[in-house]
C-alpha cells in the first residue's frame, strides 16, 4: 500500500497526479455504485433492432429533438449555477476513503461576461491521491453538454433501440456513434433518452472519441459520464447531475475512484449594474420638470 502523497488544495482548476497512473475503464459501464448514491449508473447499448417501433419515425424524433437542443445550447449561456465537483476515493469494503470537494459559482463581471469564481474553500481528505494547479478538473467540468445539436447531426448515426422510463418519464433511447473520426474535433459516443411526449433529451450517457481513441486529461481515468438533466422554467432541459466511475492503478493497489458533478441554483444571470459616472446629469429644466409624467 503506497503511502498518502501530500495534498494541495487549490481554489481554481486542478489537475490529479498519481503514480504512474493508467486507465482501466469497464468496457461494460461504470462500477456499482456503492449504496446511497443518488443515481444508479448503468449503459444502454445493443446491436439488436428494438423489439417494438417507436410511436414515430425515428427521423421525425431526432429532428424534433435536435433544434430543442438548439434552444437549450443558446439558452444555457444565460444561467447562473452554484457547481460541486467531488473527487472520491473507495476502499476495498466499498467505503469513501478519502474525498476532495470544491464548489464555484457562475456570475457575471462589470462587462458583462460571464465567469466561475470559488464559492467555498475546498476540502480534502485524499488518502492516495494528490490534486495540483493545473487543468485536469476544470476541463472534465467544461464538457459540452448538448452534442446533438442540429448543426452536428450529420457526423452521426443515430440509431433507435428501445424505451425506457427516467425518472417516471417514458423515453425513447437512442445510440449515437460518429460516423467520421478526425484529430481537431472530438465527438460524442454514446446513448441519449427522449421524453416521449415533448421529444426532449433529459438524460446522456457516453464520452468524446477522436481519432486517437477516448478524449480526457492524462490525469485522469474518467471517460464515460451519465448526466440528468433538471427542467428549468419549465422550457429548458439544463444539466444538473453527471457522473463518472473509474479504477487508477498506484504501484501496490488497485483504486476505486468516482466523479460527480452537481448544479444547483440554476436561475437566471443578472448583469451587473452599470458603474455611476464620472459627473452627475445636470439638473432639469423648470418646463422639463412641469411636464406630466407619461
Amino acid at each position: 500500500m503506497v503511502n498518502a502523497l501530500a495534498k494541495v488544495a487549490a481554489a481554481g482548476a486542478l489537475t490529479l497526479c498519481l503514480n504512474t497512473p493508467t486507465r482501466a475503464q469497464d468496457t461494460n459501464g461504470p462500477l456499482t455504485p456503492p449504496p446511497g448514491e443518488d443515481h444508479n449508473v448503468r449503459r444502454v447499448t445493443t446491436k439488436d433492432p428494438a423489439a417494438v417501433p417507436p410511436a414515430l419515425p425515428p427521423a421525425e424524433i431526432i429532428k424534433a429533438f435536435a433544434e430543442k437542443e438548439d434552444r437549450y445550447a443558446r439558452a444555457r449561456g444565460g444561467y447562473g449555477y452554484r457547481k460541486t465537483i467531488k473527487l472520491t476515493e473507495y476502499g476495498k469494503d466499498g467505503q469513501p476513503t478519502g474525498e476532495y470537494q470544491v464548489v464555484t459559482a457562475a456570475t457575471v463581471d462589470s462587462d458583462g461576461r460571464v465567469y466561475e469564481k470559488t464559492a467555498e474553500k475546498p476540502q480534502n481528505s485524499l488518502q492516495y491521491l494528490e490534486i495540483l494547479p493545473g487543468g485536469g478538473l476544470a476541463s472534465l467540468a467544461k464538457m459540452p453538454s448538448y452534442p446533438l445539436v442540429t448543426g452536428q447531426l450529420a457526423k452521426y448515426d443515430l440509431r433507435y433501440v428501445g424505451d425506457e422510463k427516467v425518472d417516471e418519464i417514458d423515453c425513447y433511447i437512442f445510440e449515437a456513434k460518429p460516423k467520421l473520426l478526425d484529430r481537431a474535433t472530438a465527438l460524442f459516443h454514446g446513448v441519449v433518452w427522449v421524453d416521449k411526449q415533448y421529444l426532449e433529451v433529459v438524460k446522456t450517457y457516453g464520452k468524446w472519441v477522436n481519432d486517437l481513441g477516448d478524449v480526457h486529461p492524462k490525469e485522469f481515468p474518467f471517460v464515460n459520464f451519465e448526466t440528468y438533466r433538471e427542467n428549468v422554467d419549465g422550457k429548458y432541459w439544463f444539466p444538473n447531475y453527471s457522473r463518472s466511475d473509474d479504477f487508477v492503478h498506484l504501484k501496490d493497489d488497485t483504486i476505486p475512484v468516482r466523479l460527480v458533478i452537481k448544479w444547483t441554483d440554476i436561475k437566471p444571470l443578472a448583469a451587473n449594474p452599470a458603474p455611476p459616472s464620472a459627473a452627475p446629469p445636470p439638473p432639469a429644466s423648470p418646463d422639463a420638470a412641469a411636464k406630466p409624467q407619461p
